[in-house]
């Protein structure tokens, strides 16, 4: 049996530092274990972007060259757009029927996005059933890995009370249940010390950034609020700026001189945040000018989407035919 494993992103624009240390690391090494496939959910991002469909077109290109330029291999995995699989919204059709509103409207996950969003009594049905959507999105291709974060664990239940409907209602055994893969990297807090780091929060470091935007924002980075005067004795706790080099800095002998000289005393945050600064830069420096190559040649960014289409659309053609015959729904070309 095949290695399937299967991944992705709502195109809700360029990716972050924080995207790359909690998953994008992960997936060019998964990359080698098997065949992968990397989704790019232009439709479920139309939940948030129904309105602005320019701006969901020119995200998904921003994301297929964060992906490419971290070292996502087209010729070892798939990167396709949702909306380029019609496979999927027919499962999708299906799947309705065997959820209720009910389980979806207290499904944790969906709760905690519903009291974010504020729709109170205007809410889109596409937002509330887009656990359906990504339950096809898995399903469809019958993955053996699903690297997921612990928020997203409830959408993978739902997944699998669909597994476990469809399987007793049409007394088949398409589906398998599906057991996430945790990830176990870091989630990265945002610059701001605060909260996850988010486009929406405006607390991103992104992969795109240039060195003066690095800068920019680490100056106004949250470190230790009371270390006043350089003498005095500083904090490691809660120090934002230690965080990031705790992840980012690669002299690990040197990194535990700085702070045992900060929290004796003697070391400023500029010059903490200047060296975080230069090894922001360093680190990201291969992706950024790997980007501004490949930003260069739209023909080979829509090569990529059409070849991992092709192969997508192989895949979720033959779990279609097997969920059709379970049903028993009727075929003209028999």
């Amino acid at each position: 049996m095949n290695t399937i494993i299967l991944t992705g992103d709502r195109p809700s624009g360029s990716l972050h530092i924080g995207h790359y240390v909690g998953s994008l690391k992960d997936r060019v090494k998964l990359q080698e274990k098997g065949e992968m496939f990397v989704l790019i959910a232009d439709i479920q991002a139309m939940t948030d972007n129904f309105d602005n469909p320019k701006l969901l077109k020119e995200s998904s290109y921003e994301v297929l060259l964060d992906y490419l330029s971290v070292g996502i291999n087209p010729m070892k995995s798939n990167i396709f757009l949702q909306s380029e699989i019609p496979e999927l919204y027919e499962l999708f059709t299906y799947f309705l029927n065997l959820i209720s509103i009910h389980k979806l409207q207290h499904n944790p996950t969906i709760k905690t996005e519903l009291n974010q969003k504020n729709f109170k009594t205007g809410l889109p049905l596409g937002f509330l059933a887009y656990p359906i959507s990504q339950a096809s999105d898995i399903l469809a291709f019958k993955p053996t890995y699903v690297p997921v974060g612990a928020d997203q664990i409830p959408v993978i239940e739902v997944t699998n009370d669909i597994v476990n409907k469809f399987n007793s209602i049409y007394a088949a055994e398409v589906f398998e249940k599906i057991n996430p893969q945790l990830s176990d990297c870091p989630k990265l807090v945002g610059t701001d010390g605060l909260k996850k780091m988010s486009k929406s929060l405006g607390n991103a470091i992104y992969l795109k950034d240039s060195p003066d935007t690095i800068i920019r924002k680490i100056r106004k980075m949250r470190s230790d609020p009371e270390h006043i005067y350089i003498e005095n004795p500083g904090k490691l706790e809660g120090n934002t700026v230690f965080e990031y080099l705790d992840i980012f800095y690669h002299d690990k002998e040197n990194l535990l001189k700085l702070k045992n000289h900060y929290t004796k005393g003697g070391l400023s945050d500029g010059k903490i945040k200047d060296i975080l600064a230069e090894t922001l830069i360093e680190y990201l420096r291969p992706i950024r000018e790997r980007r501004e190559k490949l930003q260069k040649d739209r023909s080979y960014l829509n090569s990529v989407l059409r070849n991992g289409r092709e192969r997508a659309r192989e895949v979720t053609s033959k779990t279609l035919s097997e969920v059709r015959n379970a049903i028993g729904l009727a075929s003209s070309q028999e």
